[in-house]
């Protein structure tokens, strides 16, 4: 991906009403997971000096908090450490149930929408382990670069939790999918990377973008689980642009989504991606999606059928059933989203 493009746009909303500096400044305001606009610095080079400016230090093993719901404890959860076994073995935590991982986004914590939306959905439709993964100490941060640089850690400290289930309770790697929005979505392919691609599914919802490139080393790729998928609902903004996993899903032209009106951020459309998802995994009106030839005619907005339609989202994953490729489907304004 360029991030030129997205980043430009950015830099045009942190100059509305204003006069252009002759010399840009690397300021840009961007939306968090509330929809909560924020001046942000993005240039990777600038040190901050002053003591009030400095980021507070991240510790991924200490600071992300890993909360268990199953349909024992729908509202409230059990905490589980990686550094004590018996948080797991004497919770509700049960093997044979399929184990679901939620990581929020940037400017989210404990209660990110992807957490309480989702974790709901699939309270309704099976018994589930869903661990909600809360780096808020880490994601609560207007420095936008740190938060960012923090995907690798918060993925690696999942894939040690998966560890310590996998070792104390015999779980297999087959029963596990890690699903995450934004950042949260590139912290989901790291996981997936410690567990050496061998998790059953990692789904990003609309992966963020900005400072994001091909060939870094904490992207998210299509080698980080048995299956990957990506859903783009605010694509070239706010996520990223182009294909990164087995499957891709662009809903409406992946860029803007109906029912948001005065979207210039692209808030609207990026956080609409939790409530599709939720509604995939719950919904028996499946969001059937027409498969493209490639990836120009998802930019093009034509589409021309090149194989068996897929479902978006869902559960069980598509994993197993040959999806790959870029798809295109189109959804309600308004919930139910699904048109099957």
């Amino acid at each position: 991906m360029k991030l030129a493009a997205p980043l430009a746009v950015l830099f045009g909303f942190a100059a509305i009403g204003y006069s252009l500096p002759v010399e840009p400044k690397p300021w840009v305001l961007i939306p968090d997971g509330k929809g909560h606009m924020h001046m942000v610095n993005i240039d990777p080079v600038q040190v901050p000096t002053e003591e009030y400016e400095i980021e507070p230090h991240f510790n991924p093993e200490m600071d992300v908090v890993f909360r268990l719901h199953t349909r024992r404890n729908p509202v409230h959860p059990q905490i589980i450490n990686w550094f004590d076994p018996s948080s797991i073995s004497n919770s509700n935590f049960n093997p044979a149930h399929p184990t679901r991982f939620l990581i929020h986004g940037w400017v989210e914590g404990q209660d990110a929408e992807l957490h309480w939306v989702i974790k709901d959905h699939y309270m309704r439709v099976g018994d589930f382990n869903v661990i909600n993964v809360d780096w808020g100490a880490g994601a609560q941060t207007i420095n936008y670069i740190a938060a960012r640089n923090r995907v690798g850690g918060v993925g690696m400290i999942v894939s040690r939790v998966i560890d310590v289930i996998r070792a104390t309770t015999g779980q297999s790697r087959d029963l596990i999918n890690v699903i995450g929005f934004s950042l949260g979505g590139h912290a989901a392919g790291n996981a997936g990377k410690g567990q050496e691609g061998q998790l059953n599914t990692v789904i990003a919802l609309d992966p963020a973008g900005p400072l994001f490139s091909r060939g870094q080393a904490d992207i998210l790729t299509e080698n980080d689980a048995l299956y990957t998928e990506a859903i783009y609902t605010n694509a070239g903004l706010l996520a990223f642009d182009e294909p990164l996993c087995h499957a891709n899903f662009y809903p409406n032209g992946g860029r803007s989504q109906p029912g948001c009106l005065i979207d210039l951020a692209g808030v609207c459309s990026h956080m609409r991606v939790n409530e599709l998802f939720a509604e995939s995994v719950s919904t028996a009106n499946h969001f059937l999606s027409m498969r493209c030839a490639n990836y120009a005619e998802i930019l093009s907005g034509r589409c021309t059928s090149s194989g068996p339609y897929a479902k978006m989202g869902g559960e069980p994953s598509n994993r197993g059933r040959g999806v790959n490729g870029v798809f295109h489907l189109m959804t309600n304004s308004a919930s139910p989203f699904a048109r099957g």
